[in-house]
């Protein structure tokens, strides 16, 4: 499995616009064959900042959400929205459990 955690710093004035944008990528990344989950949240802490947690079946899955139409149409907007550099992390995961709180 792999799993990207993404944090994308927006400009103030493009709030509202980036989190529409998102909500699309969103809906249709949750559709695509190997997408576990997609999600993406406003941070607390800093209310400009995306997070995006995807989880994915395999490399394929991945490489195949990159040529998407949703994934195209969001990247096209990111110059205007961005506020700074994104950060993306990926994780690939061998084994993982739920734990019980």
């Amino acid at each position: 499995m792999i799993v990207l955690h993404a944090s994308f710093p927006i400009k103030p004035e493009k709030r509202e616009r980036a989190i529409e944008l998102t909500d699309d990528l969103v809906a249709g990344s949750n559709q695509e064959d190997g997408t576990i989950e997609y999600r993406a949240t406003v941070d607390l802490q800093e209310e400009n900042v995306i997070r995006f947690i995807e989880r994915y079946e395999d490399a394929e899955a991945l490489e195949t959400h990159a040529q998407t139409d949703h994934y195209q149409a969001f990247g096209e907007h990111l110059p205007d929205l961005l506020d700074g550099e994104p950060e993306v992390l990926r994780f690939d995961v061998e084994s993982m459990e739920e734990l019980e709180l």
